[in-house]
C-alpha cells in the first residue's frame, strides 16, 4: 500500500458511508409510496411479503451496515490522525489533516493557508515522505 492509498482510505468510506445513506433516503421513498389494496377477497396465507416489509427489512439491515462503517471510519481516521502528529513539520500536519481527515480540495486548501497551488503540491509532496518513514508505506 502506497502513502497516498494508506491516508485516503477514510475518503473511500466516508463516500461508502454517504451512498449507502442515499440508498437508506431511496428504500425510505419507496416504503412510503406503498399502498395497501383492500379488497373482500380472504388473503393467501402462502402470500410474499408486501413491498413495505421488504424495504423496511432492507433499511434496517442497511442502517446496521452504516453504523458499523461509522465505528470504522472514526477508528480509521484516529490512526490517521495519530500517524499525522507524529509528524514533527507542523505545516506539513495541517495539509495533511485538510486533505485526508477534512477531504478538502487542493484548490480549498491553497486558499485557506494562503499557498500556490504549486507550492501546496511540494509542500505535501514532503510530507508525505515524511509519512512513509512513520508508517513503513512504499
Amino acid at each position: 500500500m502506497t502513502v497516498k492509498e494508506y491516508l485516503s482510505q477514510a475518503k473511500f468510506l466516508d463516500q461508502r458511508i454517504n451512498s449507502k445513506i442515499q440508498q437508506v433516503a431511496a428504500l425510505n421513498d419507496l416504503a412510503t409510496k406503498a399502498t395497501s389494496t383492500l379488497t373482500g377477497m380472504p388473503r393467501n396465507p402462502n402470500h410474499a411479503t408486501s413491498t413495505m416489509e421488504e424495504a423496511i427489512t432492507k433499511i434496517i439491515d442497511l442502517q446496521a451496515e452504516i453504523n458499523r462503517d461509522i465505528d470504522t471510519l472514526v477508528d480509521l481516521k484516529r490512526d490517521l490522525s495519530a500517524t499525522i502528529k507524529a509528524v514533527d513539520n507542523t505545516e506539513y500536519q495541517t495539509v495533511l489533516e485538510k486533505r485526508y481527515l477534512c477531504f478538502l480540495s487542493w484548490e480549498q486548501i491553497a486558499v485557506d493557508m494562503g499557498y500556490d497551488l504549486r507550492w501546496l503540491y511540494r509542500i505535501h509532496g514532503k510530507a508525505l515522505e515524511e509519512v512513509k518513514t512513520i508508517t513503513h508505506c512504499e
